[in-house]
């Protein structure tokens, strides 16, 4: 259907859209080879490079030939007319009346109609190319990454309230969902599975003490930050890791903030769905890697928790719960004077 419509239109018209369009896709995909290393792209752009170079040699040709038409014509037109015939001229004047004279100009086609009538056709075809993909069907399978549930309507606990300036478990979320996170744990391929967040209270506080949390899921890691608003400091809550069964304890400063890092088993719980509907008892899960931070700078009480485990017991370098905490941090406003 193009080269038909290509065919219909004049050759002044034609070949300068035809070297404009091959020029630029020639150039584009060349530009594109050069840059992904791509052999059968750079083929690909010689062969509309060539193309267009044969078109440009074809105007170049006509132009010369409009400059200077050919004396053939006119040499052969002086010599007939040098040793006229009587019986030539006897033929001319008798099919007169049945033929067109000479000098009758014959109807000149529209030229400004057809060119823009050709840019007409390329502009719609443009515009259907640019505009089909979003209306076609995307073949595109790869799972997009997990988005953070909107808490707009849950109603926050009395403990949020009495809490100056505290975070909520979706902001907590959108801080922690971050599109670098997986590369941050050191699986840049992967994408975030699930993603969800919670306003709870802390255990064993009655219900006063706020603790939001936030948790995103991946194939190979999992990463849950909480921010806990009660009064112990970062020094207490160390002391209090000598005699629990945390390892690995190491103090370190983030963000000109007090920080600890240890290492505890997560929890494991098996729950049997079957007829009784029982659950089995409470086992040791794999280990878990948490760095504390102060929820502010004078640790006046209350700190962040960001925790890194995985099914398989594998766990990344420090180093990821640190740049985790450089990104995370910033988003949960500093704790303030009382």
């Amino acid at each position: 259907m193009l080269g038909f419509l290509l065919r219909l239109l004049p050759f002044w018209v034609r070949e300068p859209l035809l070297i404009a369009v091959g020029s630029v896709l020639g150039v584009r995909i060349m530009y594109l080879a050069v840059r992904d290393h791509d052999r059968v792209a750079a083929g690909l752009g010689v062969v509309f490079l060539v193309f267009t170079a044969i078109r440009v040699h074809a105007v170049i040709r006509a132009l010369r030939a409009r400059r200077n038409p050919s004396p053939t014509a006119s040499a052969d037109g002086a010599a007939v007319d040098a040793a006229p015939q009587p019986q030539a001229q006897a033929q001319a004047q008798a099919v007169t009346g049945s033929r067109p004279r000479p000098d009758t100009p014959e109807k000149e086609h529209n030229a400004w109609g057809q060119a823009v009538a050709a840019v007409a056709v390329f502009g719609a075809l443009g515009a259907a190319l640019w505009v089909a993909p979003r209306f076609m069907p995307s073949d595109d399978n790869a799972p997009q990454p997990a988005s953070c549930s909107s808490g707009a309507h849950e109603e926050l606990p009395k403990a949020y309230k009495d809490t100056p300036r505290p975070v909520t478990g979706e902001e907590l979320c959108k801080a922690l969902n971050r599109p670098d996170l997986a590369e941050l744990l050191g699986t840049p391929e992967e994408t975030a599975t699930t993603a969800s967040s919670t306003n709870n209270t802390a255990p064993l506080t009655d219900g006063k003490v706020a603790q939001p949390e936030a948790e995103v899921t991946f194939d190979t890691y999992t990463v849950n930050v909480s921010a806990t608003y009660n009064e112990l400091s970062t020094g207490q809550y160390v002391k209090l890791m000598k005699f629990g069964d945390e390892k690995d304890v190491k103090t370190l400063t983030v963000l000109g903030r007090p920080a600890v890092l240890s290492s505890d088993h997560t929890m494991k719980l098996e729950i049997n769905l079957g007829s009784g509907g029982s659950g089995g008892p409470v086992g040791e899960g794999p280990m878990a890697r948490t760095l504390s931070v102060a929820l502010d700078r004078k640790d006046r009480g209350g700190y962040c928790d960001i925790t890194v485990w995985s099914t398989s017991g594998a766990l990344p370098n420090d180093s990821a719960l640190l740049n985790i905490a450089e990104k995370v941090l910033p988003r949960i406003p500093e704790r303030p004077a009382r």
